[in-house]
This record gives structure tokens, C-alpha cells and sequence, in this order.
């Protein structure tokens, strides 16, 4: 009996060690960074905070609505791994998304500023930045279309555990939905 369980012990332990081989990938790694935002992982919580209170020109019911169109909007993220290449201790990871296309409706919000101004005016006839901060909300807010994008993610092996590098400026406006193409 104690040799039955010693033989079960060690193949527990090896398939243990296995699965955590697994996720020591580049593509797991990608999968897991992507995986948090759909699920609003605590640190994509954190980055989401960062990001709306990094915008000052919103007062805070603006930033509330912002906050949940992002939420919203890394949920509906979708993902496709395409390939990696591993050289060594450097990986790349290609990967298709899907999001929301904010780009055309910030662009006609924009030219809707110039070509509607009255309605972004105060009672005194001074320009309102926070009447066209809401039109611009409610602008993002009613984008359908979405737009694939391409993205490489290049990781690093660091003390044996794959790490992915910070994301250019292009990426995070791919990821945000914002990228002018």
C-alpha cells in the first residue's frame, strides 16, 4: 500500500510540476495578461484608476462614465494567439484583437466641436469644455463597429519565468480602441 501511494505521490508531484511548466510560457503568459483584462483583474483595476483620473479635464461623474466604458470595453475584448517565436531567452507573440472602434467617433466629435459649436456653449456664450466632454462620452459610448489589430508582444525570460515588456504607446491605444489608423 505505502508503495502504491509513494508511485501516486511522485506522479502528482510530476504532473504538478508539468502544470506549472505550462504556464511558463510565452503564449501563456499572453493568454493570462489578455485573460485579465476580460475578467478586470485587480492590477487592470489599478491601470484602468490611472488612466481615468490621469484625465483632468473630466469632473467625477465624467470620470464614473469613463471608467465604465473601459470595464466594459476590456470585457469585450477578444483574442486570437496567432504565433510565437522563442529565440533563446526572447519570445514574441502575435496576436489578432478585436475591440471597439472608438477612432471614428472621437474624429467626428471633433469635427462635430467645430461645425456644432453652439451646443457646446455655456449661457453665457463661452465654449463649455465639459458639455463637449459629455458629448464625447456619449459619442464613445454609441461606437458599434469593431477593428482587428495585430499585436507582437515581446517577452524576456527573467530567472527562468517568462516576463512580458511594457507595451508600446501604439499597443495600449490598439487596446483601448483609440489607435488613428
Amino acid at each position: 500500500m505505502k508503495k502504491i501511494l509513494s508511485i501516486l505521490l511522485i506522479a502528482f508531484f510530476m504532473v504538478g510540476c508539468s502544470f506549472k511548466d505550462m504556464d511558463n510560457t510565452p503564449t501563456k503568459q499572453v493568454e493570462n495578461y489578455l485573460n485579465n483584462y476580460q475578467t478586470l483583474d485587480d492590477t487592470v483595476l489599478e491601470s484602468l484608476d490611472n488612466i481615468v483620473n490621469g484625465e483632468e479635464l473630466f469632473n467625477n461623474d465624467q470620470k464614473d462614465s469613463y471608467r465604465e466604458i473601459l470595464k466594459k470595453h476590456y470585457q469585450d475584448l477578444t483574442y486570437t494567439i496567432k504565433d510565437e517565436t522563442v529565440n533563446g531567452d526572447k519570445a514574441t507573440v502575435e496576436v489578432e484583437i478585436e475591440v471597439k472602434d472608438y477612432t471614428k467617433n472621437l474624429k467626428q466629435a471633433e469635427i462635430d466641436r467645430t461645425q456644432k459649436e453652439s451646443e457646446f456653449l455655456d449661457d453665457t456664450g463661452m465654449f463649455d469644455e465639459s458639455k463637449f466632454i459629455d458629448y464625447k462620452l456619449d459619442m464613445i459610448k454609441s461606437a458599434e463597429e469593431k477593428v482587428k489589430y495585430t499585436l507582437y508582444f515581446s517577452l524576456n525570460k527573467v530567472d527562468d519565468e517568462w516576463k512580458i515588456n511594457p507595451l508600446t504607446q501604439t499597443e495600449q491605444e490598439k487596446l483601448l480602441g483609440i489607435y488613428e489608423y
